[in-house]
């Protein structure tokens, strides 16, 4: 199983001394973001870990960008090498961008190097073309059945939802009441988000998905 962005960014900045971790946050919080992105406030920041940082980077900056500047901070701090091996451990190819074989290709129904006679298992009917992806099959059901929403909302945040989304999502009063608000922000989402939600809803409901996937 490949590993993921987030776990070589915690490998990354695991390796900081105690004095280049802080100055790496203390530079963390005054980094020139590109347009649309803010910075992290200092407040999070200061008695934030490594766990901690690199949660934050992720949900801030998304994980291309959350290498982008943690590259360009240790390089400030004059840690290159760990820079160097960050980027070729994330860069094109490297296996290391989150998108591991596994339940999310079975989601997308694509057949693997070994697909004959392979037989198709739930999650395969998740984007069926002829139906629609099951997450918008089943949009009044899954708005309805789903609790708690926090786990699922957790899983999403990062690589699905910015911050302000997921802070959004939550804020909703009861657990229809957030899932309404996350469907709303469906519309801008591609294959691949609708297939880590649906992923999110089989590991938080299971026995919910198995439920639908029978009917």
């Amino acid at each position: 199983m490949g590993r993921t962005v987030r776990d070589h960014l915690v490998d990354t900045l695991e390796e900081l001394g105690k004095d280049e971790f802080k100055k790496f946050k203390t530079k963390l919080n005054v980094f020139p973001v590109k347009e649309g992105y803010r910075n992290i406030p200092r407040g999070r920041l200061e008695k934030a870990d490594v766990l901690d940082v690199c949660n934050m980077l992720i949900s801030f900056y998304r994980e291309e960008y959350a290498v982008e500047v943690t590259v360009e901070l240790l390089t400030d701090i004059n840690e290159r090498d760990l820079a160097d091996r960050l980027r070729k451990a994330t860069g094109p190819g490297s296996g290391g961008e989150g998108q591991q074989p596994g339940p999310s290709d079975g989601a997308t129904g694509k057949e693997g190097s070994g697909g004959k006679g392979q037989k198709p298992g739930p999650s395969d009917g998740a984007t069926g073309k002829e139906e629609g992806h099951f997450v918008d099959r089943y949009r009044v059901q899954l708005i309805e059945r789903t609790a708690p929403v926090e786990p699922i909302l957790d899983l999403l945040h990062g690589n699905v939802l910015d911050e302000e989304q997921y802070q959004t999502v939550r804020s909703g009063s009861t657990s229809q009441e957030k899932m309404r608000k996350l469907y709303l922000l469906m519309p801008s989402w591609n294959k691949k988000c609708k297939d880590r939600f649906y992923e999110a809803l089989k590991a938080k409901n299971k026995f919910l998905i198995e439920d639908l996937e029978g009917n």
